[in-house]
């Protein structure tokens, strides 16, 4: 859901969203309710280097990070697999058992001390040692000098927003209607679902299962810290759209300066509007569940 704040700038109300496919088929169906604008996501991470200097560099790592924080002098992708050969640790019993161990088998200490420790700790109010080990085996190790986010063939913003989207998709289909404050689990016991041949349930998967005995997940929410910066210097706060925090000495995860994205009004991308709006991700374990955590527990 995003929307054009009293300043004139579109925001997110839940943060930074970025559209990518790998599909020609789901690109091509996305097409058919806006006008898309190519945008390759790039995140940056301001971390401190091993003199304690804040350096900006490329989220998730690339050539670019472990030089600025490590003073390496890395040129190629065989230097940068060397170098990540030489830093990681072999598990003890030959397979990760936990989040940390996965870490250190991907990206090794430094690495993970600096980027991945922390930030997951904030995410997840849990070390990776106390997470699941397919959480951190996920972690991109590039070799490369690409610093977009994603890698996918087709990465774009929407011309008018997402909200604009969902408006052609949804609400504009004689075939769909919306029924909103219909509790499921109420029409379930009065046998009033509709009748079809799948339905679908998108609520919290424990409640789905509560019946059954099953205990509730924990979960993590959400929560952003919005400001409005009146004068920034060359109309922008930070480099990025969003600039990550893995240090632990930082309350938030990161932040979203709206501005970067291309599909801002006109008036913004004219340099008409002279402020700029952030917002402060924080990670919380009250608020609307949103992301079960991954731990043993949880699975």
């Amino acid at each position: 859901y995003d929307y054009v704040d009293e300043h004139g700038i579109r925001c997110s109300k839940y943060g930074a969203h970025l559209f990518h496919t790998q599909h020609e088929r789901v690109w091509d169906y996305v097409n058919e309710f806006s006008e898309w604008i190519p945008f390759d996501h790039r995140v940056k991470g301001l971390i401190p280097d091993e003199t304690g200097v804040d350096r900006l560099v490329p989220i998730p790592p690339t050539q670019a990070s472990v030089n600025a924080l490590f003073a390496e002098n890395i040129q190629s992708e065989a230097d940068m697999q060397a170098w990540y050969d030489k830093e990681r640790v072999v598990p003890a019993g030959g397979e990760p058992a936990n989040g940390e161990e996965a870490a250190l088998s991907k990206v090794g200490p430094r690495l993970y001390e600096k980027v991945f420790k922390h930030y997951t700790k904030k995410q997840w109010d849990k070390y990776p040692a106390e997470l699941d080990a397919s959480v951190l085996l996920r972690l991109p190790c590039r070799t490369t000098t690409d610093d977009r986010y994603f890698g996918d063939a087709w990465q774009a913003l929407p011309r008018r927003g997402y909200t604009r989207i969902f408006e052609n998709m949804v609400l504009n289909d004689p075939n769909i209607s919306i029924r909103l404050n219909c509790d499921y689990f109420a029409h379930k016991a009065a046998g009033t679902l509709p009748k079809c041949g799948l339905l679908v349930y998108t609520g919290q998967i424990d409640s789905y299962y509560a019946a059954l005995g099953m205990p509730k997940l924990e979960y993590r929410s959400l929560f952003f810290e919005e400001e409005f910066v009146p004068d920034p210097e060359d109309g922008f706060f930070q480099e990025a759209m969003v600039v990550n925090y893995p240090s632990p000495n930082v309350p938030f995860t990161r932040i979203v300066e709206y501005k970067h994205v291309p599909n801002q009004p006109t008036a913004v991308k004219e340099g008409k509007v002279k402020g700029t709006k952030l917002a402060r991700e924080y990670s919380s374990a009250e608020g609307e569940p949103y992301y079960p955590v991954p731990n043993p527990e949880n699975r």
